[in-house]
């Protein structure tokens, strides 16, 4: 997956292309991992939004990327270029990991990349994706659907979740975490490995529930109940419920739940503690339980999560990245 091809045309809009290219092109300070080499290609010299960019390299580059990223397509009431869908199509069939950012999903549709898959785009224009393309299996409830060679995620933000959640695949959550401080993001919003996202936390300081979470976080090895949530955040159980769901769209159980998977991911990544040590950390109890809901919401059992990452993981210390 060493390198990143960018897929540009006419047609494009800068934000997506400018956040893979963000995410992709440099390593954060401390980082010490062979990264990525980044490739734009083109046709030509392309009108992105307002700007004028260059390619580095035509559009058959994409047949030699491990990975390629196609950003958002800015009027999905066109058909994308032939030359781009062929080049896409063919990058795919090449053995690359194919993701698309927005309603860059139109032009994987347009592959017939998309044919019998789950896959989404931005909220607007989900209906649209579904219409035009009824063998794609469409979600608009999701940030990011994986499928292993082929991904989408949902509009604007939600890019930069799908390609944080490439390199949480490719170095681990260490990494992913420090390329996610470098851009002073939380790194709250990432996947797992089967269309998993985690429910997403609110960053304003003065929301209601703005100092529960990080004191959740500190406590995940804890029994935790929603009765101890509610007096922690001084309210009730059911306004606790009601602002839970409006700033994540979980409830406070399920949210609880993602973040103990979580933390076991990371200390299955970076650890070699036992599964019931880790268990015991998240807050699982049992190595049972924490297999059953492990399995449930990645899609693998915990020892199988430990010994695919470490197949995937690369030589090299993962220092704190500055501030």
């Amino acid at each position: 997956m060493s390198t990143v091809a960018l897929a540009v045309t006419d047609g494009m809009l800068h934000f997506e292309l400018s956040v893979a290219y963000e995410v992709f092109d440099a390593a954060p300070v401390g980082v010490a991992v062979p990264w990525y080499d980044v490739a734009v290609c083109g046709s030509d010299a392309v009108r992105v939004g307002r700007f004028r960019l260059e390619p580095d390299h035509d559009l058959d580059r994409l047949r030699h990327a491990g990975t390629v990223i196609v950003p958002a397509w800015a009027d999905v009431d066109e058909d994308p270029p032939a030359d781009l869908v062929e080049a896409v199509r063919a990058a795919h069939e090449a053995g690359a990991r194919v993701a698309s950012l927005c309603t860059g999903a139109f032009v994987l549709a347009a592959a017939g990349l998309l044919e019998g898959k789950r896959a989404t785009t931005h909220w607007a224009h989900t209906e649209a994706l579904a219409a035009r393309y009824p063998r794609a299996m469409v979600d608009p409830d999701v940030l990011y659907v994986d499928n292993g060679s082929v991904l989408t995620s949902a509009g604007k933000a939600a890019a930069l979740d799908l390609c944080l959640h490439l390199v949480r695949l490719d170095h681990g959550s260490a990494v992913a975490n420090a390329v996610a401080r470098r851009l002073v993001v939380p790194p709250h919003r990432a996947g797992g490995q089967a269309q998993f996202v985690a429910a997403p936390v609110p960053t304003r300081d003065n929301h209601p529930l703005a100092a529960l979470f990080p004191w959740v976080i500190e406590r995940l090895g804890r029994p935790l109940t929603v009765e101890d949530l509610a007096r922690q955040a001084r309210m009730s159980s059911r306004n606790l419920t009601r602002h839970f769901h409006a700033a994540t769209g979980t409830t406070p159980l399920r949210w609880l739940l993602t973040q103990r998977v979580r933390r076991a991911q990371e200390l299955l990544e970076t650890t070699t503690d036992s599964v019931d040590a880790v268990a015991a950390a998240t807050g699982m109890g049992t190595a049972t339980t924490l297999r059953r809901h492990f399995n449930r919401t990645v899609g693998v059992p915990p020892d199988t999560y430990r010994r695919t990452f470490r197949s995937r993981s690369r030589p090299g210390p993962v220092q704190p990245a500055e501030e």
